[in-house]
Formats: structure tokens, C-alpha cells, sequence
């Protein structure tokens, strides 16, 4: 019988991701395989699963993926002695209209695989109502098993104790009640967490909290309510990500590090090779490659570096006037005109589009996004079908290159974040996720 939990909350902020990362380390620490997942579009926590756990993770997510894909994807859990799969945001929440196989929401994912659920409860101001709480989750969705409860940040013995009692009238399972512990804290900046490699004492932290867990949750408990039929398919005939060419000069560093796990892996599985480069420490795309992709990260922290590194700019001007280059959200804006940071500077970008913007005036962008494709980019041509997810605070000053894409909402609202396309040179907003309507 396999043993599977997913790990959700009611809203965003209960700690999740501690937990998540103290139960894959403690389990693990046991002798005990463990293999984690992330529900939805986050592209900055599997890293730290993947540190907690010694195995890679990768993103499943309802919206953009096809029930097949997700199928084949969490396969790789079929040996595991456990599997975690860490939600996001609250379990039910998720976009209003469906997509490929449900709404996004952490739900879909516990319901399709039949994985129960592992609620991490905040009861801060609460005491009887954490129950009530708790009882909603458990009796709202058919299909969705909740396993038990761990409570988080806990004020006192006192309040304990009022939260167990009230949990026992409704015959939910408490298993562990953690006191607030600051020390076990993650940092962040504006789009979540820190990325993993940016942390040096990531291990010491993941450490202390799989202590501090283990002694404050029953985890053998645990381990028995994980239990669940589920039977990893690993469906190879499910749809598998198309790489934009067989040699690929990948942007890899602390300016350029969001790409999904899932992407990467698809390319590789497809037979392309992948060459990183950084364009921080002012390299240049590999002058044997087929294209260059540029992801996401943080390029307004390192404009000015970005700005003058000459020999990056360069090479990447020759290398795009013959070859394809691509970028998505950060990269994208790194082969515009110019970004202005917070602080009002701009600094001169590549210069391959004409895009220009700005930080100095923050807007969040956010959600998923279906594009259709007015030109080609690298692996697709006009008229692909795209999906994928926004997430920034740029304000678009200037966009006047060629539209790449007709994009829409999951509502299916237009949004303006078009991409732009001039020449070999084309990029998004969005992070691809998917491909297919």
C-alpha cells in the first residue's frame, strides 16, 4: 500500500513549506525514501524539497496539465516509501473556470490520486473555531480525504489543549501541536521565498525544523493515516514538453533561475542538451548552441551588473542574428530597451526588443495565462497553444515590437502582457508550463 500526503492548508501563510521541509527531512532521517511535489504554478519551492529530500521534485498543476501528465509525472513517486506533495495557497482555491484537468486547486490533485490530506492549521485567535475550520475542509469537496491536522504556532498549553478537545468533538485527528519557534523561519522577498541556492544555512534550518517537528509530531501516526491505494501509473504516452531545439544555451544564475523543473527535465528527456551559462559573471551563450533561453529570476536586483556586462550583451546580439533567442518575465526584460529599477535608475538592456520597464512603481501581475501564438518561438510555431503563469511587479513602460501572442486569463479575459517578437528574438511573461488547449 503506498503512503501519500498532501500537505495543504486554509489560506496561504499557515506555514506550509516549513512543514513540508521538516516532514520530507525527519522521514528521511528515518531511513525512509521520500519523494515531494509542488501543487500549482510555484517554481521556487521544489528546490527546496529537493534539499530536504535528496530527490528531485517537480510542479503538478490541474490548470495547465492534462490528468496524463500528471499521471506521468508523480510516477516517479511509485518506489517511494512516501510521497509529500505541498499545495499552494488555501486546498479549494483555485482559478473559476476549469482547465485542462480542474481549477488549479491543490484539491484536484488529492482527489484525482486519491492522496490524503494533511492540513496545516494556524488557530491564532481561534480556539473552538479552528474546529469548525477544520470540519469545512474535511466535508466540502467529495473525494477529498482529510488524514488529520497539524497545528502551527500554537500560543500556550492552554490553547493546545482548547484546540485538541474541539478537534476530538468532530473527530479530526490532531497530530502535533507546534509552539512558535522563530529560528525555523524561511526568508523572503516580494515573489516568496529566497531561492534555495541563495541560502546558505538552508540544510542547518531544514535540520533544526525536522528536530523540532519530530518531537512535537506523532509521526508514526502519520505514517498510517498516509496510507492510501494509490498506484503510480506513469503513463508514457501522456503529452511530453516539446524543447525548443537540440542544443540549448540556458541562462543560469541568481538573475535567471525560474524555470520550471518539469521544463527542463522534458527537454532532456526529448534528447536535447542543455548548456548553462551566466550571464552575471558576463559569459556568453555557447557559440555552439541551436537557440538561447533566458528565464525569470531576479534581473532588476542585478541591473546594473546586467548593464555592463559588455561581453554578454555583445555575444548575444551576434548570436541572435542568425539563431533563436527566447526569454520569459526576467528574461524577457533583459532582452528589452531598458529596466528602471525601484529606485528610479534605468539601465540599458540588450536591446534586442524594444520593451522597456519599470520597478519603480510596483504592480503585481498574476495568474495563469493561455496564449496562442501570432509567431513562431523557439519549439512552437503560429497558432500554438501555450499555458502558462505570470507572476511579477514590472510595469510595461514601452512594448512596441510585433504582438507574439494573443493571451487571455483562465477566465478568458485579454490581458496585455502580449510578448514581443522582431526577428529571431520573442518573449513572455509568462513561464511556460504546458502545452495544448
Amino acid at each position: 500500500m503506498a503512503r501519500c500526503l498532501l500537505i495543504s492548508a486554509p489560506a496561504s501563510g499557515a506555514g506550509k513549506t516549513t512543514v513540508t521541509l521538516a516532514l520530507a527531512r525527519a522521514f528521511k532521517d528515518r531511513g525512509l525514501d521520500v519523494q515531494c511535489f509542488k501543487s500549482g504554478p510555484d517554481y521556487i519551492d521544489p528546490a527546496f524539497h529537493a534539499a530536504a529530500s535528496g530527490c528531485a521534485s517537480v510542479n503538478v498543476d490541474s490548470w495547465a496539465m492534462p490528468r496524463e501528465q500528471i499521471e506521468r509525472l508523480v510516477g516517479r513517486g511509485r518506489d517511494a516509501d512516501l510521497v509529500l506533495a505541498e499545495g499552494s495557497m488555501g486546498l479549494f482555491d483555485g482559478v473559476a473556470t476549469p482547465g485542462r484537468s480542474g481549477t488549479g486547486a491543490s484539491a484536484d490533485i488529492a482527489a484525482m490520486l486519491g492522496w490524503p490530506v494533511l492540513v496545516v492549521l494556524d488557530p491564532a485567535g481561534q480556539a473552538q473555531t479552528a474546529a469548525a475550520v477544520a470540519a469545512g475542509l474535511r466535508d466540502f469537496r467529495e473525494g477529498v480525504r482529510i488524514a488529520g491536522v497539524v497545528l502551527n504556532r500554537v500560543a500556550s498549553a492552554r490553547h493546545e489543549d482548547l484546540v485538541r478537545k474541539s478537534m476530538a468533538s468532530v473527530g479530526i485527528a490532531v497530530l502535533g501541536a507546534l509552539p512558535r519557534h522563530a529560528p525555523i523561519a524561511l526568508p523572503e522577498r516580494h515573489l516568496g521565498l529566497l531561492q534555495a541556492e541563495e541560502f546558505s544555512q538552508l540544510n542547518e534550518l531544514i535540520a533544526e525544523a525536522a528536530r523540532f517537528v519530530s518531537a512535537h509530531v506523532d509521526l508514526d501516526a502519520m505514517l498510517r493515516l498516509a496510507e492510501c491505494e494509490w498506484s503510480a501509473t506513469g503513463n508514457e504516452g501522456a503529452p511530453r514538453v516539446t524543447p525548443p531545439g537540440q542544443r540549448i544555451a540556458l541562462a543560469r544564475d541568481a538573475a535567471f533561475s525560474f524555470i520550471y523543473p518539469h521544463i527542463l527535465e522534458g527537454w532532456r528527456a526529448a534528447g536535447a542538451e542543455v548548456l548553462p551559462f551566466s550571464p552575471l559573471a558576463d559569459e556568453p551563450p555557447r557559440a555552439d548552441a541551436d537557440l538561447c533561453w533566458l528565464p525569470g529570476g531576479y534581473p532588476e536586483l542585478h541591473a546594473g551588473r546586467i548593464a555592463a556586462n559588455d561581453r554578454f550583451k555583445t555575444a548575444l546580439k551576434s548570436f541572435a542574428q542568425a539563431r533563436p533567442v527566447h526569454g520569459e518575465c526576467g528574461g524577457y526584460m533583459v532582452l528589452g530597451a531598458g529596466l528602471t529599477d525601484a529606485k528610479g535608475a534605468r539601465h540599458a538592456m540588450t536591446g534586442l526588443l524594444g520593451l522597456e520597464t519599470s520597478f519603480e512603481k510596483r504592480r503585481m501581475h498574476l495568474g495563469y495565462r493561455l496564449a496562442e501564438l501570432a509567431g513562431a518561438m523557439p519549439g512552437h510555431g503560429p497558432g500554438a497553444q501555450l499555458r502558462g503563469h505570470e507572476f511579477h511587479y514590472a510595469t510595461i513602460v514601452s512594448q512596441p515590437d510585433a504582438p507574439l501572442a494573443r493571451v487571455r486569463d483562465a477566465n478568458g479575459a485579454e490581458v496585455a502582457e502580449t510578448g514581443s517578437r522582431r526577428g529571431h528574438v520573442s518573449g513572455t511573461f509568462f513561464h511556460l508550463i504546458a502545452e495544448g488547449r
